[in-house]
């Protein structure tokens, strides 16, 4: 993932992001210096260090002194296999300064980004059943126009299996605290900043293998399983054991894996409740997960068997705000003083929080 995002990874955990060239790179600096600062008391830029990476300072190598590289926390490291996506936000990609030329150069790279308000500048996505990452670079994310943004975006959120809704219904969370913040700020201007979306690509890595789906003896489905009568549960409730790279032993569930949860409309009533025993198979550990899952006796009879093949993951409401995402914001060597609200970054914030909620609900 550092090529993606053009910086170094350090063994510590963070990254080292080179200085750009005067003015860009000292204004990314100052940025910087002046949100973490020890002494800030300013409650905006205090909550505004929730949505970027944690800085700790600047950093040159020994041997070159005056090469200077932002040192930063290394969002993608918690992740086993991150899916990541940079997707610059606002209308215009150049800064009130910049001359003619640049603006020209800027608005031909992407002459659509007044009216989106984002462009995709890169994203990495992870794919179980390959155990490869799919990579798209600028070129992918300038090639959108209004018609194809929607799809082109849903491309970050599908693992080969399946949309990750979970991960949807969270970037939305996220973006939406940041756009409270900016609709509550009248003192800096974000022109090429990007945000940074991360999510864990393993987590969805289950196929139902319907070979082995067999009929288990009809009995009363457990008060609490049923959510609004269409949620069928996958009952996990085992310990996957994962050995991490430190050689250390990680067992739970609840904390590693996601819980996976079937959608699958009318399919649960409240009146007749056969069971159905799927095995679950984990493509990464080998391991064979029982699963249990209520179905009405009226459907087994019917299409219930083709329909599990599409049987959807996704995550319970009540614990959709901690599926395992980051989104922060990155890239500030063009953020200015200013005594008004950043409109175009709102109007960029706004319009992919639209396209994101278009895609879940589809």
């Amino acid at each position: 993932n550092a090529s993606l995002l053009g910086i170094l990874q350090h063994p510590d955990g963070t990254v080292l992001k080179q200085l750009q060239p005067p003015p860009r790179g000292p204004r990314e600096q100052e940025f910087y210096n002046k949100v973490y600062d020890s002494d800030c008391c300013d409650s905006i830029l205090l909550e505004l260090r929730e949505y970027l990476p944690k800085y700790f300072g600047v950093w040159s190598p020994p041997t070159a002194p005056n090469d200077t590289y932002l040192k930063l926390e290394d969002v993608t490291r918690k992740f086993n296999k991150p899916c990541i996506m940079d997707v610059k936000i606002g209308q215009k990609s150049y800064d009130p300064y910049a001359s003619a030329e640049k603006i020209q150069q800027q608005v031909s790279k992407y002459p659509l980004m007044e009216e989106i308000g984002f462009l995709v500048l890169g994203m990495r996505v992870y794919h179980v059943s390959s155990d490869s990452y799919e990579t798209q670079n600028q070129h992918y994310g300038r090639s959108l126009t209004k018609e194809t943004v929607k799809d082109g975006i849903s491309k970050f959120f599908h693992s080969g299996y399946c949309l990750r809704k979970d991960v949807v219904a969270a970037s939305i969370q996220k973006v939406e605290k940041i756009l409270e913040w900016f609709e509550g700020q009248t003192q800096l201007n974000f022109y090429a900043s990007s945000l940074l979306f991360v999510y864990e690509g393993l987590c969805q890595a289950t196929t139902v293998q319907l070979s082995d789906v067999t009929l288990a003896e009809k009995r009363r489905v457990p008060k609490g399983l049923l959510s609004g009568g269409d949620v069928l549960e996958y009952n996990n409730n085992i310990h996957v054991i994962n050995s991490t790279e430190n050689g250390k032993i990680e067992s739970s569930v609840s904390k590693g894996l996601c819980k996976f949860y079937a959608l699958h409309k009318k399919a649960c009533s409240k009146r007749h409740h056969s069971q159905l025993s799927l095995k679950v198979e984990n493509s990464e550990q080998d391991s064979v997960w029982k699963s249990s899952t209520c179905i009405t006796q009226e459907h087994l009879n019917g299409n219930v068997l083709p329909q599990l093949e599409k049987v959807f993951y996704h995550m319970p409401a009540e614990t959709k705000e901690t599926a395992n995402v980051e989104v922060r914001m990155i890239d500030f060597a063009h953020v200015f003083p200013s005594n008004t609200r950043d409109e175009g970054y709102i109007y960029g914030l706004k319009n992919l929080i639209t396209v994101l909620q278009n895609i879940l609900d589809n």
